[in-house]
């Protein structure tokens, strides 16, 4: 189902509680929303629907990938760049890095291990800090 972003900087502020098994249709919100808003967006965490949950769906090409508890296990080169955000008005300065690992639980509930470069590792750096309560 499409949801709302949410824009309550209160509510985006608090870290997400980790996801199980029964948060799989999380999933599936996140899917309709981040296609209804894929002229303007490439990225969304459970917590810009509305859920506080540590789910996040990124858009890679023409697939998107939903990840569960997503933590950054490694990351090389720092860079600084500026984002914007479906929750936020303006666009911010912030540090990322190129290269990242992480680690996360897929649809199928198998944990997983994979690098990540380029756009599409800050996309997972930008949809990592919404779960963790960090408001770019």
């Amino acid at each position: 189902m499409i949801k709302d972003i949410v824009k309550d900087q209160k509510f985006l502020a608090v870290k997400s509680e980790p996801a199980t098994r029964e948060d799989l249709p999380i999933a599936q919100d996140l899917i309709d929303t981040l296609k209804a808003h894929e002229d303007e967006c490439v990225g969304l965490a459970a917590n810009m629907i509305g859920v506080s949950k540590a789910v996040i769906i990124i858009k890679i090409g023409l697939s998107s990938t939903v990840m569960f508890n997503p933590q950054i296990v490694a990351k090389q080169s720092p860079y600084e760049t500026e984002e914007g955000c479906l929750s936020l008005d303006e666009r911010h300065k912030t540090q990322r890095f190129l290269i990242i690992d992480v680690e996360y639980t897929d649809l199928k509930w198998q944990r997983k291990k994979k690098r990540f470069r380029g756009f599409t590792a800050q996309i997972i750096q930008h949809e990592i800090d919404h779960i963790n309560g960090i408001i770019i």
